[in-house]
C-alpha cells in the first residue's frame, strides 16, 4: 500500500513522531475564559459578519442569518401558483411525521405506541439520515459519580449559557431513560465482561458519560429504530418530501404537501398533528465549508415552520466539528469522531507542537485550528486543502497495541481504504460544518409557536444554546424525539379539523412583494446541486 502523502507532509510527520514519546502523560493547559471568548470571535466562522444577511419578512424579521439560510427562508414556494384540491387527500393520518431518520423514527415509534395512526414521510429512505453518520456516542448521566444536574450543567456551559433551560432539563433529566429505552429496544453499546455499560469523556464534560457502539454508534441506533419501525408496520412514504406544510381554518398544522421526488407529482397529507424531523443544514455548505452531514441535510424543516408562521432561534449559529477530513479528497468533509481525542489523540501543527487542548469545546477547538492554520501559518499543506495533525498512533501507545482498530474500526476502514493507517501514521484535519445549532422555536412539549406542529431532533432551536458538547445530538434525537410522538399522539385525539388550507402560502408571497423582495430561489432546497456551472438536467 502506498501513502499518499506528499514529501513535504512526511517531513512533517518527522517532527510530529519526534515529539510523540514526550506528549505521552502530557495534559496540554485549558484556555481560560477570557482566552476562549477572545478567539472564538476572531476566528469562529459565526463571527464572521460577512456571511451573514438580515431576515426581512416573517417571526424572525430584523434578525440575521447566513445568508444562504436568509435565500431559501424568502425563497418562491414550489407551489406558487398552483390550485391544490385539499379536499380529497391522498393521505389521511392522526400523526404525520416528516423526516426518517433518529428523531422522526423515535416519535412515529412513542406515536404508534400512543395508538395514533401515524406515517412518516422522507424525501431519501428511512435512515438516510445524519444519524446514521454519528459516530462518537450518546451522552446520559447514569453512572453513580455522575447526576443529570452534573450533566445540565456541562451542557449549559458548552453552549455558553444561551440555552433555553427547560429544554436543558428534559434532555438531561430523560438521558437515563433513554438510554434504558434504547438498550431494551437492542442497542448494542460497548459493555464490559460484567455487562456494565463503557463510558468515555466527551470535548467539555466534567464526567465521562458517553456511551457508544464502538464508532458507529449513531448507525446502531438507527439500524434499531428502523427495525422497530418496521416491524410495527408504522407505514413510510420514501423519495417523498413534505414541500409545504398545510393548517385548517383556525390556523393549526393540519398536513403537508408532499412531491415525489422522482416524478415531481404532487400528494396532499391531511394529519391531526405534524412532526418536523427533518434535521440539518450541512448540505447548503454555508461559508464554502465542506460538511459531514448526509446529502439530504438543506434545512427544510426551517423553510416549512417559517413560512406557516412558526419563530426560529438562534438560526444565526451552526457548529463547525472541529476534526472533519482535510485529506484525501476522497473522504475530504467526512467527520473524525471527537472520541479519537477522547483516547488520547493530540493536536499538532506542521512544526511537530502540540498548541491546543484536545478536549476543548468544539467552537474553540475549531478555532483554534482556523488560527493555526491562517494566522499563524502553521498548518500542515496538502493537495487538497490546509489542516493540522491529528496524532492518531498515540491511542495505541496509550492504551495498548489493537485498541484503535477494536475501539474505532469504522475510522480505521475509511483511512485504510485511502492507503492511510491511522495507527501508524496521524491524520490531517481541519473544521467540517456539521451541526445546526440554531432551528425551530419550541416549548417543552415539543410544540411550535404554530398549534399542533411539534418539532424533533436537529430542526429544534435552543436545546444546545450556541455550541452543542458531543454526544448530546444522538441524545436530544431519542428524548425529544420521543417526546414528540408523545405529545402529538395524545394531543391527536382531541384534535377536530377545520377546512384544510394553503391561505398562508400566499400570504408569506405577498409579505415578500410588500418588502420589495423577489426571491432568488425556490424553496424548500431539497437536494444539493453539485453540477458544474452550465451544465444541465437531463429531463
Amino acid at each position: 500500500m502506498s501513502l499518499p502523502y506528499t514529501a513535504e507532509m512526511m517531513e512533517s510527520i518527522k517532527k510530529v513522531e519526534a515529539g510523540r514519546a514526550a506528549r505521552i502523560g502530557f495534559e496540554p493547559r485549558r484556555m481560560t475564559a477570557d482566552e476562549k471568548t477572545a478567539l472564538l470571535q476572531a476566528f469562529h466562522p459565526d463571527y464572521n459578519l460577512d456571511s451573514f444577511d438580515e431576515i426581512k419578512v416573517g417571526p424572525n424579521a430584523g434578525q440575521k442569518a447566513p445568508k444562504e439560510l436568509v435565500e431559501i427562508l424568502q425563497g418562491e414556494s414550489r407551489i406558487k401558483g398552483m390550485d391544490l384540491d385539499l379536499t380529497k387527500p391522498d393521505y389521511d393520518v392522526d400523526v404525520l411525521v416528516i423526516g426518517g431518520g433518529g428523531a422522526g423514527s423515535s416519535a412515529a415509534i412513542e406515536a404508534h405506541e400512543a395508538g395514533a395512526n401515524v406515517m412518516i414521510v422522507t424525501k431519501l429512505r428511512i435512515g438516510d439520515a445524519n444519524t446514521m453518520m454519528a459516530e462518537g456516542g450518546i451522552q446520559a448521566a447514569d453512572k453513580e459519580n455522575d447526576s443529570p444536574a452534573q450533566h445540565y450543567l456541562d451542557v449549559m456551559g458548552g453552549g455558553h449559557f444561551a440555552n433555553v433551560p427547560e429544554l436543558v432539563e428534559k434532555l438531561v433529566c430523560d438521558g437515563p431513560i433513554a438510554i434504558n429505552w434504547l438498550d431494551k429496544l437492542g442497542v448494542l453499546f460497548d459493555k464490559d465482561e460484567n455487562g456494565n455499560m463503557i463510558t468515555t469523556h466527551g470535548g467539555g464534560t466534567s464526567r465521562k458519560r458517553m456511551h457508544a457502539a464502538a464508532d458507529y454508534s449513531g448507525a446502531e441506533i438507527m439500524r434499531t429504530l428502523r427495525d422497530e419501525v418496521i416491524n410495527r408496520q408504522i407505514p413510510v412514504v420514501d423519495f417523498t418530501a413534505a414541500i409545504e406544510i398545510i393548517k385548517d381554518t383556525d390556523g393549526k398544522a393540519a398536513g403537508a404537501v408532499l412531491m415525489n421526488m422522482e416524478t415531481n407529482e404532487l400528494l396532499i397529507a391531511r394529519a391531526k398533528t405534524v412532526i418536523i424531523a427533518t434535521g440539518g443544514a450541512g448540505r447548503m455548505h454555508y461559508q464554502g465549508f465542506p460538511t459531514s452531514n448526509h446529502y439530504g441535510a438543506t434545512a427544510d424543516g426551517l423553510v416549512l415552520a417559517y413560512r406557516a408562521g412558526a419563530a426560529l432561534l438562534y438560526q444565526d449559529t451552526l457548529q463547525y466539528h472541529p476534526t472533519g477530513v482535510a485529506f484525501p479528497s476522497q473522504i475530504y468533509g467526512a467527520l473524525v469522531t471527537e472520541k479519537v481525542r477522547s483516547m488520547g489523540a493530540m493536536f499538532v501543527n506542521a512544526e511537530g507542537e502540540v498548541f491546543m487542548h484536545p478536549l476543548e469545546t468544539r467552537d474553540v477547538a475549531a478555532s483554534g485550528i482556523i488560527r493555526e492554520c491562517k494566522e499563524r501559518g502553521k498548518g500542515v499543506h496538502t493537495p487538497v486543502a490546509d489542516g493540522i495533525w491529528l496524532d492518531t498512533p498515540m491511542i495505541d501507545m496509550i492504551h495498548g497495541e489493537g485498541t484503535l482498530e477494536k475501539r474505532l474500526p469504522g475510522m480505521l476502514r475509511m483511512y485504510l481504504r485511502c492507503g492511510i493507517d491511522m495507527r501508524k501514521v496521524p491524520i490531517v484535519i481541519y473544521p467540517t460544518l456539521h451541526y445546526q445549532n440554531g432551528g425551530i422555536k419550541v416549548g417543552v412539549n415539543g410544540m411550535s409557536e404554530v398549534e399542533n406542529l411539534y418539532v424533533a431532533g436537529e430542526a429544534i432551536g435552543g436545546i444546545h444554546g450556541r455550541n452543542r458538547l458531543m454526544g448530546n445530538s444522538l441524545l436530544d434525537i431519542i428524548v425529544f424525539g420521543r417526546n414528540a410522538g408523545q405529545q402529538a399522539g395524545a394531543k391527536c385525539k382531541e384534535v377536530e379539523l377545520k377546512e384544510l388550507t394553503l391561505s398562508h402560502v400566499d400570504d408569506f408571497s405577498k409579505m415578500l412583494a410588500d418588502a420589495g423582495i423577489e426571491p432568488k430561489v425556490v424553496s424548500p432546497k431539497l437536494l444539493p446541486d453539485y453540477r458544474p456551472e452550465g451544465v444541465t438536467r437531463l429531463v
